[in-house]
């Protein structure tokens, strides 16, 4: 492909050098220049492409796109007002725009986005389509694992996926989609045939404005998609319906939706309810449980059927999923007591997460919890009062310091317990040590929640990270107490 072919699309200020240059890749990082690659710098949140635009050039880039006025004598440069906007439309065009060749659903939300994005996978999967997923937890490529480093991919590695499950004969998709990827633009040009919405909390203040400028980067996905399946119990569901451009059904529990649910029963083994509304009634029983994994399967099943899904092929993809990695995960070792281990790191992850385990408790409900660094600190105390108030035993510890002190962390969240008079709670800043002291406490009947890492295997600390798996902390912990299944 020509240079000139490749920034058609783009709303260029001013151009310098031929354009009528072969161009054998792309990169916005320089360290990934190859010879005959367009660079295109990127301002960031750390550190600014621009600054690297000579080292591009010495690794071999033949062009480049910017944003800045930069000196490069003898490369072609292109100069435009929004270089990541501009890398999401290239990206796009290299790649041969392979979005349009998918059945592509996206989810967003700030909670159950890779729940949901499960199941609508699975649902593809049952009905005999080789089947794609991008996710926080694993991209997939039918049944290849490829590295998934945040929840959406920067717009250029997002295209090469796509493009990678095309020439792999994957038809249909399945696509989690942050609100970071919507602002910044790296869905920018993706053609998504279905969007869902989950629900919308606080999170990522220290990103978005506020609360509306939140819900309005959500919101770009439903004025994309022709498509848009909505949670109307959630007080934002209303500005996804506004926003979408064209057909849109509803789900929920407790307020009217074209798609509902009655008889819901939930054990600690999963959730059983009937699906009520606009595609009749259906008994569904999940290996999935707590009440916000019956929205998360109303979201998927609502979907099912709106794309034209045979309701049995729909059961059995639902019921077909056995869980999913850090998301209400039993680490089960024999002991008289549960121990679960869940992602949630929002105030509303925490207190559905709590709630349901409340539920399975026939004693005590201990939580071990924290709050990420260099993250929103708003959403802190809140988690602390809730972390508290809903557990018999609150123990507050480190999750991902990141370059911030975590002791500093664990007093934001310590003003929401002393805000509240919260009396029931142990301060333990290593997580090793609060994982242990929480299994340790616990006696039979008892529920151990350990949240807000999941399915990671790292722990953030500085700018490094380390080997670090609540999952196999715990196990280890219950292994030294006696309790061993195998």
């Amino acid at each position: 492909m020509l240079f000139s072919e490749l920034i058609k699309e783009l709303s260029v200020s001013k151009i310098k050098g031929d354009l009528n240059i072969p161009v054998k890749g792309i990169a916005y990082d320089s360290r990934k220049v190859q010879p005959g690659y367009v660079f295109v710098a990127v301002p960031g949140f750390v550190t600014d492409g621009h600054r690297y635009i000579n080292n591009a050039v010495e690794k071999g880039a033949s062009a480049l796109i910017v944003e800045k006025e930069v000196d490069a004598p003898g490369i072609t440069t292109v100069q435009v007002r929004d270089s990541r906007l501009a890398l999401a439309q290239v990206s796009n065009k290299f790649y041969d725009y392979p979005s349009k060749k998918l059945t592509l659903t996206g989810v967003t939300g700030t909670n159950g986005k890779t729940t949901t994005t499960h199941l609508v996978a699975n649902i593809y999967k049952a009905a005999g389509y080789k089947t794609g997923l991008v996710g926080t937890i694993q991209n997939l490529i039918g049944g290849k694992e490829v590295n998934a480093s945040r929840t959406t991919p920067e717009s250029l590695e997002l295209q090469r996926l796509l493009a990678e499950m095309v020439n792999s004969g994957v038809t249909h998709a399945a696509m989690e989609v942050s609100s970071h990827a919507l602002a910044l633009n790296r869905t920018y040009g993706v053609d998504f045939d279905a969007a869902i919405f989950t629900n919308l909390s606080q999170d990522h203040l220290d990103f978005h404005h506020d609360m509306d400028d939140y819900a309005a980067a959500k919101a770009k996905l439903f004025a994309a998609a022709p498509l848009s399946v909505v949670n109307t119990d959630d007080e934002r569901g209303q500005d996804m319906v506004q926003a979408s451009r064209g057909d849109v059904v509803t789900y929920g529990l407790h307020k009217p939706a074209d798609v509902s649910a009655r008889d819901v029963s939930i054990t600690a083994r999963g959730v059983s309810f009937v699906t009520t509304g606009k595609y009749g009634e259906h008994l569904l029983n999940l290996n999935l449980t707590g009440e916000f994994n019956v929205y998360n399967a109303l979201a998927a099943f609502t979907l099912g059927m709106a794309q034209g899904f045979d309701p049995e092929t729909v059961k059995m993809a639902l019921e077909g999923v056995q869980g999913v990695a850090g998301r209400f995960e039993l680490v089960d070792c024999g002991q008289p007591f549960a121990v679960v281990v869940d992602y949630a790191h929002t105030p509303d992850g925490l207190e559905n997460i709590l709630k349901t385990a409340r539920q399975l408790a026939d004693n005590r409900l201990i939580a071990v919890f924290g709050c990420g660094g260099d993250r929103d600190r708003t959403k802190r105390p809140i988690m602390g009062k809730i972390g508290s108030s809903l557990s018999d035993v609150a123990v507050i510890t480190s999750d991902n310091p990141r370059t911030e002190d975590p002791q500093k962390i664990i007093n934001d969240i310590l003003e929401g317990l002393k805000s509240g008079g919260e009396k029931n709670y142990t301060v333990i800043p290593d997580r090793k040590e609060a994982i242990a002291y929480a299994i340790k406490k616990a006696a039979p009947g008892d529920v151990v929640v350990i949240a807000g890492k999941g399915h990671e295997t790292y722990q953030i600390i500085g700018n490094i990270k380390y080997d670090f798996d609540d999952r196999a902390v715990a196990a280890e912990v219950l292994k030294e107490l006696g309790y061993d299944k195998s």
